[in-house]
């Protein structure tokens, strides 16, 4: 797999981007050395691995836990290297908790072309990781990751991130002034990356996850990518802005979501009382939920680049759309959830769900609180719905 690694050193005037960008190789070392003295990093990781000896032997747990990481990332002195020890879990964790991979549409993309791929967004860490692993086993570049500042609340996570070629994206900035200068970084970084590095980008198509099963692209996100091409360019062509970024749609579909008693949660909470109320360490546990929960079948589907004929931000969002919509594979889940709420899915989805297929949706059905049920289905059966262009949005 070949690795392009282009980021200045932090400590000299031309990074720009120094305090957002994924860790260069010349970083690695010192921040794994960081980490494994990190305490709160070695707390965390005691409460899962020995969560026993946490509470009876902090100490020694903590000393066990660090002695555990130094092992682990022995002998990594690069970014590529941290990765491949990443893929080796990321093969376990396919074949422990999805029934099946299936990647298609990245054979349509030049081999060492960058691309920005612009994807819906179900699991915090799972859908780049999904990415990453389809382009690695293509023998190709892995991404950089755009990750929002409001997941990176403890520097371990932080660190971690960046290691794993994460950059941040800014959404705790205050007042007007500090976000245009913050999404004006940004976008500067995101062109530098695929125009000037040739190193591919993944983001969301909004900010958040869609936690009802419907994928919508804000505009607001074109807006910002073509920000520094304007004010590089007064005479700026805004079709040939989003051309030159080589923005690919990616639509993930998974069988099963980890998170989705989770989302109905919050779904009820926000119908029932106005708003949902996040504990301090939700998404640390969405992630880890997601990671190790039952995922059923994924699948990724790699769309076309967008074109220069595009006029607006609008239109740019309408395209994402419909190749993520169109790119969304539904499963037996969705129609049963159809199903569920009193509407008959087409004959050809109904012959294609067995018997099994029907046991497992009631078995997991079954799991969900009373209250609950309606958010939950409702998640299975809107891609359904979005799909037939039967969802007023």
């Amino acid at each position: 797999m070949t690795q392009h690694n282009n980021a200045p050193h932090a400590d000299t005037p031309n990074d720009p981007w120094a305090d957002i960008r994924p860790y260069a190789d010349h970083e690695v070392a010192d921040v794994l050395e960081r980490l494994s003295r990190d305490s709160e990093l070695l707390d965390a990781l005691t409460r899962f691995r020995l969560p026993r000896m946490a509470k009876w032997a902090p100490p020694l747990a903590r000393a066990l836990a660090g002695h555990a990481v130094r092992r682990e990332v022995k002998g990594v002195t690069s970014v590529r290297e941290f990765q491949m020890r990443i893929a080796s879990y990321m093969v376990r964790m396919i074949r422990t908790t999805t029934d099946a991979f299936d990647v298609s549409g990245l054979d349509k993309l030049d081999d060492d072309g960058a691309y920005l791929f612009i994807g819906n967004h179900r699991d915090i860490s799972l859908d780049p990781a999904f990415v990453n692993y389809a382009l690695y086993e293509a023998g190709r570049d892995t991404v950089r990751i755009a990750i929002g500042d409001n997941l990176l609340k403890k520097p371990y996570v932080t660190d971690l991130m960046r290691l794993n070629k994460s950059f941040i994206v800014p959404r705790s900035a205050r007042g007007k002034r500090a976000m245009l200068a913050a999404y004006q970084q940004l976008s500067s970084y995101i062109r530098h990356s695929i125009t000037e590095d040739n190193h591919s980008i993944w983001m969301a198509q909004r900010e958040g996850r869609a936690k009802n099963g419907i994928d919508r692209t804000d505009p607001a996100i074109i807006k910002m990518l073509i920000m520094a091409k304007r004010h590089a360019e007064r005479d700026m062509v805004f079709g040939d802005a989003i051309a030159e970024l080589k923005l690919v749609p990616v639509s993930i579909s998974y069988e099963y979501d980890p998170c989705d008693v989770q989302k109905a949660q919050e779904l009820h909470d926000i119908a029932h009382q106005g708003s949902y109320a996040k504990s301090e360490f939700e998404d640390i546990r969405s992630i880890v939920a997601g990671i190790t929960g039952s995922k059923g079948r994924v699948q990724l589907k790699f769309g076309t680049p967008v074109g220069a004929d595009m006029a607006t931000p609008d239109e740019v969002a309408a395209e994402i759309d419909r190749q993520v919509i169109g790119g969304y594979r539904l499963f037996p889940s969705h129609y049963l959830a159809l199903e569920a709420l009193g509407e008959s899915p087409e004959l050809v989805a109904r012959k294609a769900i067995t018997r099994q297929d029907r046991e497992r949706f009631k078995a997991r059905l079954a799991s969900v609180p009373e209250a609950l049920r309606p958010y939950w289905l409702e998640q299975y059966a809107n891609p359904v719905k979005h799909k037939a262009g039967r969802l007023s949005l």
